[in-house]
């Protein structure tokens, strides 16, 4: 039973600060184009904590969301959003 409890505080540990670090890189994203990657980053390990904790939906949207940060971050600066006329989320 110590054993699951410290595995569980493991895991919660790590969603939080998966969270925290997509959190923080959606906040500075405009700063530099290396806080879209690591938002991406971000997503992803959020993304394993859902599937962790067996929440599939939490999962597949960060998931998603990631796949989204990575093409904003293989784009061209400056040609992302729909400002400019690309719109990344099509393929």
């Amino acid at each position: 039973m110590r054993q699951l409890r410290r595995l569980l505080s493991e895991v919660s540990a790590f969603g939080a600060g998966a969270v925290t670090v997509t959190a923080v890189a959606y906040a500075l994203e405009r700063r530099h184009r290396a806080f879209i990657a690591l938002f991406a980053v971000g997503c992803a390990l959020s993304s394993a904590y859902g599937f962790a904790i067996g929440s599939v939906p939490f999962g597949t949207v960060e998931a998603l969301w990631s796949i989204i940060a990575l093409r904003r971050f293989a784009a061209p600066a400056g040609h992302t959003g729909t400002h400019c006329g690309v719109d990344v989320a099509r393929p």
